[in-house]
């Protein structure tokens, strides 16, 4: 049985987690907040984000962070003073993002908004069975999604001017619910699933190479640590939708070490 050991207690739901500058970034929802751990455990509260849930984060190239403010269906981005400006209005309700090497930004829900780094905004696909998480492939030619009520991981190919294409099944996951995903450097995905209370890992076609089992749902992992060989997973006690305003404080930080070091983006 692969053992994991706590980072971090005391989170609402953790989500949108980021390995970035030798520390963990992550969305505490139910708090506004966002945060970084280093793997000793120290957390600090890098800015507060005046939003409800859900919000969600990544880093342009030039170091700026996005952060998509779900209810007001806005893409902000903070400024090296630390203040925070409007990118791109999306005109809807987002939920994850992932910014690709040239400064695209990815935004999901029902469909996926391309957000160009001068913060112009257009569809790109559309009909998603709730996206969720997404990763971008380390050549850049890849976008894979997590739709979790459609049980499965999408793929895209991602064309020169950022728009999408070619959508296909990159692996059936059966009664799964992907909910937070990253890419590993054998062209594996890590994926969280909260019902299931569980994170796995498949190559594409779906195959299952290893799961991680948890006590409460997992909502979303991330590849980090030294040589990338840590998986952060991000878990909750999950009471339901009616929840989701009020989630507690059981949310924690888990880390398990994995044979396969993370790639890609985020």
């Amino acid at each position: 049985m692969t053992e994991s050991h706590v980072l971090l207690t005391g989170l609402g739901f953790g989500e949108s987690p980021r390995w970035h500058e030798d520390r963990l970034w992550l969305a505490n929802w139910g708090t506004g907040d966002v945060l970084a751990v280093d793997t000793a455990g120290r957390s600090e509260v890098m800015l507060h984000v005046a939003t409800t849930i859900p919000y969600s984060i990544d880093w342009l190239p030039d170091g700026r962070l996005l952060i998509v403010s779900g209810q007001e269906g806005l893409l902000l981005r903070q400024e090296p003073d630390g203040s925070l400006a409007t990118h791109a209005e999306l005109g809807g309700l987002f939920n994850e993002i992932v910014v690709d090497d040239r400064g695209n930004a990815y935004v999901n829900g029902g469909n996926v908004l391309l957000v160009t780094p001068a913060g112009v905004a257009r569809e790109v696909a559309a009909d998603l069975a709730f996206g969720n998480g997404m990763a971008i492939t380390p050549d850049g030619s890849t976008l894979i999604v997590a739709e979790s009520h459609g049980h499965r991981l999408t793929a895209f190919d991602i064309a020169a001017d950022g728009g999408l294409s070619g959508r296909r099944v990159w692996a059936d996951l059966g009664e799964a619910a992907p909910d937070g995903i990253c890419l590993d450097a054998e062209g594996a995905a890590w994926y969280a699933d909260v019902p299931h209370k569980r994170c796995v890992r498949v190559r594409e076609g779906g195959e299952v190479l290893q799961t991680v089992d948890f006590e409460h749902g997992c909502f979303a992992c991330m590849l980090g640590g030294a040589d990338r060989t840590t998986l952060f997973s991000l878990t909750a006690e999950w009471r339901g939708m009616e929840s989701i305003g009020d989630p507690g404080t059981t949310g924690r930080v888990l880390t398990t070490e994995v044979p396969v070091a993370g790639t890609g983006r985020p």
